[in-house]
C-alpha cells in the first residue's frame, strides 16, 4: 500500500520546513527508516526518513521549496500501484529523464581524471550529509575527491575529518608549488582571504531568502520587544576573584578549563534557585515558576542566533558546565543540535564580551521572563583605601518582563549574582 511522504515536525517549534535536498530519485528503492531527504527546520538541517517501504513513486515538491507541517511532499509505493488519489492534483516532479540517467555517469569521469579543474566544478555529484558539506567548505576540501563511507557511499563527517588529517598528496595543486617554484618559499604568506565568510554583493544590493532559522528569530524577537513591557537593570561587578579563579583552573589542566561565561552561568543558576520569581515563564493567563535552572546560552552561528540549554545548571560543577557549553556551542555552529538541546530553557545568558562590547541590552526570549546581557571584563582603576588600584570589572544588564518581575525583585536577583561573582568561593556551598 502506498505511503505518503509528509513534511514532519522535526523540532518542537517548527511550523514549516524547507526541503534542502532529495536523497532519493523517483524509482529508487526505499526502506522504512531510510533517510530520503534533508529538511531545514527553524533550528537545524534534519534528516527526513521514510515511513513506508517500496520505491519512491513521486516527488511532489522541488528542492529549496518550503512546505507547512503535514503537507504531502512525496509518495512511496510499489512499481505499478495507482497513486493518483494520493497525489491529487499536485504536479509530480519528474524523475531524471532516461537521457540524463545515461549521461550521468559520464559526468563524474572527467572530474576524477582532471584534478586541476575539480575545484571549479559543482559539488552536487557526491552524496553527502549537511554536516559533511559544512566541514568540507570550512576546510577547503572538494567533496568529489572524498570516498564516502556512509550509506550508498554518502560522504559523512568522519570522511571529511580523515581527509583533513591526511597528508597532502602530489596531486594537490598547492602541494606542487614548493618544488616547482622554490622562490615562493621566501614570498610573504598571503592571508587566506578565500576562506572569509564575508558576504559578497555584486551590484547595488543582494536579496537573500529567509532561512527557517532567520524566520523564527524575526518572529520570536518581534513578539518580545513589542508586547513585552521590558525594563533594564545594569550593574558593574568586580570580577577580580573570578579571573584569579579561572587562571588557577586553567593552570590545573585542560580538564579544569572553564570560561568566564561558564562561571557566570553557574552564578546565574544558583541565583535563580534563590530567586525563583525570576526563573519563570509568562503563559498569558498564568506564570510558571521553575525549581530547576535550565540556562540557555546564546550562540551566534552563520545562520543566526540559537540558544542551546544547559539543563539543571544549578546542580552541576563548573567543569561539567564548561564541558557542556563547549559541546553545545560546537553542535549549534554545525547545526547538529537535537530539539531537546535547544528547548526548555527557563532563563538565558547572552555574552558579547569576547567582541569587546562593554555593555548592551539583550532581548528576552519568550516565554522566559528575563535575560542577562554580559559585557567584557576590563581592567579599571578603582578607589580603595585611599588609592586607586587596578580591578577587573564587568558590566551586566538584566532585561526583565515587568508582567512577571518587579523592579525590586530583579534588583535583588542581580545583587545575588554580583555577590556570587565577587566571592566565587560562595558557589561551592
Amino acid at each position: 500500500m502506498a505511503t505518503k511522504v509528509m513534511m514532519e515536525a522535526l523540532s518542537p517549534t517548527m511550523e514549516e520546513g524547507r526541503l534542502v535536498k532529495w536523497l532519493k530519485q523517483v524509482g529508487d528503492p526505499v526502506k522504512s527508516g531510510e533517510t530520503i531527504a534533508e529538511v531545514e527546520t527553524d533550528k537545524a538541517i534534519m534528516e527526513l526518513v521514510a515511513r513506508g517501504e517500496g520505491i519512491l513513486r513521486a516527488r511532489l515538491v522541488d528542492e529549496d521549496t518550503t512546505s507547512p507541517i503535514g503537507a504531502v511532499i512525496g509518495v512511496i509505493g510499489t512499481a505499478n500501484e495507482d497513486i493518483t488519489a494520493l497525489v491529487g492534483g499536485a504536479a509530480i516532479i519528474a524523475p531524471p529523464s532516461a537521457a540524463v540517467a545515461v549521461v550521468a555517469p559520464a559526468i563524474t569521469t572527467p572530474l576524477e581524471t582532471a584534478p586541476g579543474a575539480a575545484h571549479d566544478a559543482p559539488v552536487a555529484e557526491r552524496r553527502s550529509s549537511p554536516l559533511a558539506r559544512r566541514l568540507a567548505a570550512e576546510r577547503g576540501i572538494a567533496l568529489r575527491e572524498i570516498q564516502g563511507s556512509g550509506p550508498n557511499g554518502r560522504v559523512i563527517r568522519r570522511d571529511i575529518e580523515a581527509a583533513a588529517a591526511a597528508p597532502a598528496t602530489q596531486s594537490s595543486a598547492t602541494a606542487a608549488l614548493p618544488s616547482s617554484l622554490p622562490a615562493a618559499k621566501s614570498a610573504p604568506v598571503v592571508p587566506t582571504a578565500v576562506t572569509s565568510t564575508a558576504m559578497r554583493i555584486d551590484g547595488e544590493f543582494k536579496d537573500v531568502a529567509l532561512t527557517q532559522i532567520r524566520k523564527t528569530i524575526a518572529r520570536r524577537l518581534g513578539e518580545s520587544i513589542g508586547p513585552i513591557p521590558t525594563f533594564y537593570l545594569t550593574s558593574e561587578i568586580d570580577m577580580t576573584r573570578v579571573v584569579q579563579l579561572r587562571e588557577q583552573m586553567v593552570a590545573a589542566g585542560d580538564q579544569f578549563k572553564v570560561s568566564v561565561n561558564d562561571i557566570v552561568i553557574k552564578a546565574v543558576a544558583i541565583a535563580l534557585t534563590r530567586h525563583p520569581e525570576c526563573n519563570a515563564h509568562w503563559l498569558g493567563d498564568a506564570i510558571r515558576y521553575f525549581a530547576a535552572a535550565h540556562i540557555g546560552m546564546a550562540v551566534a552561528t552563520d545562520d543566526g542566533l540559537i540558544v542551546p540549554v544547559i539543563r539543571d545548571a544549578h546542580t552541576k560543577g563548573l567543569g561539567q558546565i564548561g564541558k557542556e557549553s563547549r559541546e553545545l556551542a560546537k553542535k549549534a555552529r554545525e547545526r547538529k543540535l537535537a530539539p531537546a538541546e535547544y528547548s526548555g530553557g527557563t532563563f538565558s545568558v547572552s555574552n558579547l564580551g569576547m567582541f569587546g562590547i562593554d555593555q548592551f541590552t539583550a532581548i528576552i526570549n519568550p516565554p522566559e521572563a528575563a535575560i542577562l546581557a554580559v559585557g567584557a571584563t576590563e581592567t579599571k582603576p578603582v578607589w580603595a583605601d585611599g588609592a586607586f588600584v587596578p580591578r577587573q570589572r564587568m558590566r551586566v544588564t538584566l532585561s526583565c518582563d515587568h508582567r512577571v518581575i518587579d523592579g525590586a525583585i530583579g534588583a535583588k536577583f542581580l545583587q545575588t549574582i554580583r555577590q556570587l561573582l565577587e566571592a566565587p568561593m560562595m558557589m561551592l556551598f
